[in-house]
């Protein structure tokens, strides 16, 4: 069975009547690890005609579309990675475009791209060019052309690429079959011929090439006055693996024997066992090849027929080798052939957070200010590169010799671009310590970036009073059935030295509720350092809520004054 997505692309582009040909087509089918990570690209653009640039315009955005999109971070979802592609192109035609130190004014094209992902379709389209589908002999315009009409007989095109600083892109993600055929086409082609002639064209034994050809010779025959393109796009197979597939697939290395100090393994030479547990072997190795002295990590034997294990120690080091940050632990990608399923990590001396809060019961207000700001920053640079990291805990938190603080473990993060491969190990909830796990995974519900926050304030409350803000859960497979059933716990119940305000920040970062928390880590870590007696958050709760004391002693000296009143008058 296919254990990944085969396609056929054709294209046929031209001039018609015209002299000069201002439409752009383009496809690029790259090597097996990239069409998984990101994908098929086919693209279209049609330079407008009343620019002045239009031919350069649709050429530099097919072009510097493809070669930029590829050069997007694998982690990224595809509608991040096409956003920020898109925005920077039209950034750069619509300076050319404005420019009064150039000549060259009017950089404006239309634009739309597909990328086939796994099994997905994602559609970027910008302007009056069209994508359709055609499925079981049905064809569907998926795409809105972005036309205003002025009249029934004049129009003007609303949306182009390089036509303005600001930029709407439509988006959007449709699950594709076997056999399914997608078209993309200018106006020139479009206009001037049928539904019923497309489908016919599309649903004869030609290939992909002969299709977009004769669509565009069809046109022209009809009388067509405009540059014609069109390009065809047959799904042959989709990604398709069985459990057992995957499960060869990634138990292709074997597991390595029981390591002690003295052996060796693929040139790393064991010097200590630093943790054995039972999902994982962690030793003091050291690169014969040059004498560094490193972690290597090792699967546990206990899940060598476990998919689900063997994806996330795979994933674990994929993930580790594409962060770049001070605060998270270096994964290496070693020149030498693996022998064995094993990867490696650069050594941290010190201690997790977890011993330092039991060491640290105390704890003053500016170190652990300081702590959070480091592991903020670290998760910042995660969510960048769209990535949330749902395990986030003391235990996964070193601080080095130097006082720094580093994320070591990436067993159970989501990156959104792997997010969109379909596979048959669908993740669901995180495999995360329960007590530090967002609510949202408890009830059931996708995490975001608002997850992490949740987490991190429970490991700043716990840092401070070294207890956790809510009674804490005994079982893994904990459940909620509404954010309610969490109370929180108040700062001040634990150390009453600490403040009021201080109560309310963290009261807000643990909510329960992701839609009540704060949405941004700098808006957590700034209300962190910002001293007040009446946050925000406290002083829109009821006072009801907050005092009942107080409340019905305001309310009764209220009535107390109504009834005086009405006596004496």
């Amino acid at each position: 069975m296919a254990t990944q997505l085969i396609v056929n692309i054709g294209g046929y582009s031209s001039a018609g009547i015209k002299s000069e040909n201002e439409d752009a087509i383009n496809y690029s089918i790259p090597d097996n690890n990239s069409i998984e990570s990101k994908g098929i690209i086919s693209v279209l653009a049609d330079g407008v005609s009343s620019s002045e640039e239009a031919k350069q315009a649709s050429n530099l955005a097919v072009k510097n579309f493809i070669e930029d999109y590829y050069s997007t971070p694998d982690t990224w979802s595809t509608k991040k990675s096409c956003q920020q592609v898109i925005g920077a192109i039209n950034s750069w035609l619509y300076k050319q475009g404005s420019s009064h130190a150039s000549e060259l004014k009017g950089w404006v094209t239309t634009f739309d791209a597909l990328i086939l992902k796994s099994t997905s379709i994602h559609i970027i389209h910008i302007g009056d060019s069209r994508v359709y589908r055609l499925r079981n002999g049905i064809l569907e315009q998926l795409t809105q052309d972005h036309i205003t009409w002025i009249n029934s007989e004049r129009s003007y095109l609303s949306r182009a690429l390089g036509a303005d600083s600001v930029l709407q892109i439509d988006f959007k993600t449709i699950e594709i079959q076997e056999e399914d055929i997608y078209l993309q086409t200018s106006d020139g082609v479009h206009d001037f011929i049928s539904t019923a002639e497309i489908i016919k064209i599309l649903s004869t034994e030609q290939t992909t090439e002969e299709k977009a050809k004769r669509l565009v010779e069809k046109a022209i025959a009809q009388q067509s006055n405009d540059n014609l393109s069109a390009q065809v796009i047959n799904i042959l197979k989709l990604p398709n693996a069985t459990k057992q597939e995957v499960y060869n697939k990634l138990s292709e290395l074997p597991f390595p024997p029981e390591l002690q100090p003295g052996m060796k393994i693929d040139g790393f030479e064991i010097l200590q066992e630093i943790n054995l547990s039972p999902r994982s072997q962690i030793y003091l190795a050291k690169d014969s090849e040059n004498g560094q002295e490193l972690i290597l990590k090792t699967p546990s034997v206990n899940y060598s027929d476990d998919p689900w294990y063997l994806d996330g120690f795979v994933r674990e080091e994929w993930i580790g080798q594409r962060l770049k940050h001070p605060g998270l632990m270096k994964t290496y990608q070693t020149k030498r052939a693996k022998k064995f399923l094993y990867f490696t990590t650069e050594m941290i001396k010190g201690q997790n957070l977890a011993q330092w809060i039991i060491e640290n019961p105390s704890p003053e207000i500016g170190r652990v200010r300081d702590y959070v700001e480091q592991i903020a920053s670290a998760l910042r640079s995660m969510h960048r590169q769209d990535i949330i990291h749902q395990d986030l805990k003391p235990d996964n938190i070193m601080i080095d010799e130097n006082n720094r603080t580093k994320i070591i473990d990436f067993g159970a993060v989501n990156a959104a671009g792997l997010a969109e491969i379909s596979s048959v190990l669908q993740r669901q909830q995180p495999e995360g310590t329960v007590n530090y796990t967002a609510p949202e995974y408890l009830m059931g519900e996708k995490g975001s970036k608002r997850s992490d926050i949740f987490s991190l304030s429970v490991i700043t409350y716990e840092l401070l009073t070294g207890h956790l803000p809510f009674k804490e859960k005994k079982f893994n497979k904990f459940q909620l059935k509404n954010y309610q059933q969490m109370k929180y716990i108040s700062l001040l119940q634990y150390r009453t030295d600490l403040p009021q305000w201080l109560n309310q920040v963290l009261k807000k970062g643990c909510s329960p509720d992701p839609s009540k928390r704060y949405s941004l880590l700098s808006e957590f870590t700034h209300e962190l350092k910002t001293p007040k007696e009446t946050s925000s958050l406290y002083s829109q709760e009821p006072l009801l809520k907050r005092n009942p004391l107080v409340f019905w002693q305001g309310l009764s000296l209220i009535l107390f004054v109504l009834l005086i009143i009405a006596i004496i008058n």
